[in-house]
């Protein structure tokens, strides 16, 4: 079984004024197998975003279903959306979301204090990430105190620290400069060797060239998918790179 499948989703907003209906998600269907790591692409407006916020329970769909390791997602209630978020989904953003008056230890601590873990367990779970991450000499320091780079390998802690079944990341390359974005790939990489699952919207071609497979959204629609299989980072952001040129200029589907 995937550890998520996504069958059949269609998303429709009613704007405020007029009462116009705008169809953001189309019957999109595809699942995601355990340990992959998966790079979701789009046009501005291509409904990535709408379909990022479903997945991490912010939203729900029109009609659809979406199952996390055999669950339904759709169907939880709205008092348990907040645990259940916490308990399986690990979240990298573009503008990191750390808290200026915590630490870097106490902003990694966050979801497990809210999880009511007791603190020898945070401190535990914290210290192999931390080491991993080489950000065990700034744990005393706050968010406006460290670099960019070291604001998101932060916030990867966090994500990390709850064990989720899955990471949804978002831009997370976005707001780092060319170096920092390097590293950040070379975490995720090494994250998703060790057998976690990563779902990554990106509009980086060069981000997205580090996953495993790539899915294109148009129109609301899945239009086309890459498999890596045994290319090199530089092979795939040619072949990225070129189905981008042919979504933006019109080229039909090639699935």
């Amino acid at each position: 079984m995937s550890l998520l499948e996504v069958n059949n989703l269609k998303k429709i907003y009613t704007t405020r004024f007029g009462g116009n209906q705008v169809q953001a998600l189309s019957n999109v269907s595809f699942s995601v197998e355990r340990g992959e790591y998966l790079a979701i692409m789009g046009e501005s407006g291509s409904g990535k975003t709408t379909l990022l916020n479903i997945l991490a329970s912010l939203d729900k769909p029109t009609s659809g279903e979406v199952m996390l390791n055999g669950n339904s997602i759709i169907s939880i209630k709205e008092k348990e959306i907040s645990a259940f978020r916490r308990d399986n989904l690990g979240f990298v953003f573009q503008d990191f979301n750390l808290l200026d008056t915590f630490s870097i230890q106490d902003n990694i601590f966050l979801p497990l204090v809210l999880a009511g873990r007791p603190y020898e367990e945070m401190k535990e779970r914290m210290q192999p990430i931390a080491k991993s991450l080489g950000i065990n000499e700034i744990l005393s320091k706050y968010p406006y105190e460290i670099s960019g780079g070291q604001k998101q390998r932060t916030a990867i802690a966090r994500a990390l620290i709850t064990k989720p079944q899955l990471i949804l990341a978002d831009e997370p390359t976005g707001a780092l400069d060319s170096r920092s974005t390097d590293e950040l790939l070379k975490i995720f990489g090494k994250i998703n060797e060790s057998g976690q699952t990563i779902l990554m919207v990106t509009h980086s071609t060069k981000a997205a060239s580090h996953a495993k497979r790539v899915l294109f959204i148009k129109d609301g629609e899945v239009f086309h998918q890459l498999y890596k299989g045994s290319m090199s980072n530089e092979d795939m952001y040619q072949k990225i790179s070129d189905t981008l040129t042919m979504i933006a200029t019109g080229g039909g589907r090639n699935a």
